[in-house]
C-alpha cells in the first residue's frame, strides 16, 4: 500500500483524527449507549469489555479514526478504512458508529464523502459490510449511492462472525453522482 490510511480528514462539521490508545475513555463514553448497538450484528457493544476488544481491533487496523465535532469539540464517534485489497485496487469502510445525537442530521453522509473524496485518489472500488438486521445504516449507504452486491459472513476481532450485506460504490460512479 502506497497511501496513508489514517490521514487527518477534515469537512466544515467534523475532523478525522486518527484513533489513538489514549481516546479509549472519550469514545467509550459514546459507545456505551445501548440504543448505538440495538441493530447492529454485535448488540453487545456498548458494554466496557466487549467494546475494548473492538477498540483493540481498530487500534490494530491502524486505519481507524475519533470523529470530532467541530462545534463543539465533543467526540461524535468512530469509522475506519479496512481490507485494502491492491489486487481488486479496493478498500473497505465501516465500523462506523456515531452518538445518536448525529443520526438523520446528514453527518454520517458528510464523513463518509470526505473519506471517499480522499480514498477515491488511490482506489477504484470502496465496499461496505452492513448487518443484516441494521435497517439504518442499510438506507444510510442506501442514500450514498452504494449498491448491494452480496451477503457474506464477517469476521469481527475478537468476536464471533456475523452475517453481513455487501455493498459496493465505484469511482466512477462516484465521482458521477457527487
Amino acid at each position: 500500500m502506497t497511501f496513508d490510511i489514517q490521514p487527518i480528514l477534515e469537512n466544515e462539521y467534523a475532523i478525522l483524527y486518527p484513533l489513538r490508545e489514549k481516546d479509549f475513555d472519550d469514545l467509550y463514553a459514546v459507545a456505551s449507549d445501548p440504543k448505538i448497538w440495538e441493530q447492529h450484528p454485535n448488540r453487545d457493544r456498548w458494554k466496557e469489555e466487549v467494546f475494548r476488544t473492538f477498540f483493540e481491533g481498530a487500534i490494530k487496523s491502524k486505519g481507524a479514526f475519533k470523529i470530532v465535532d467541530k462545534a463543539t469539540g465533543r467526540v461524535a464517534g468512530s469509522t475506519r478504512f479496512y481490507d485494502y485489497n491492491e489486487e481488486e485496487n479496493s478498500i473497505c469502510i465501516g465500523y462506523t458508529f456515531y452518538a445518536t445525537a448525529y443520526w438523520g442530521k446528514g453527518f454520517n453522509h458528510g464523513i463518509k464523502r470526505i473519506m471517499m473524496d480522499y480514498i477515491f485518489q488511490f482506489v477504484s472500488q470502496v465496499y461496505f459490510h452492513i448487518g443484516v438486521n441494521n435497517i439504518r445504516s442499510q438506507i444510510s449507504i442506501g442514500r450514498l449511492g452504494a449498491e448491494k452486491v452480496g451477503e457474506m459472513e464477517v469476521a469481527y476481532f475478537g468476536e464471533a462472525s456475523k452475517q453481513n450485506f455487501l455493498y459496493r460504490i465505484s469511482k466512477e460512479g462516484y465521482l458521477v453522482a457527487h
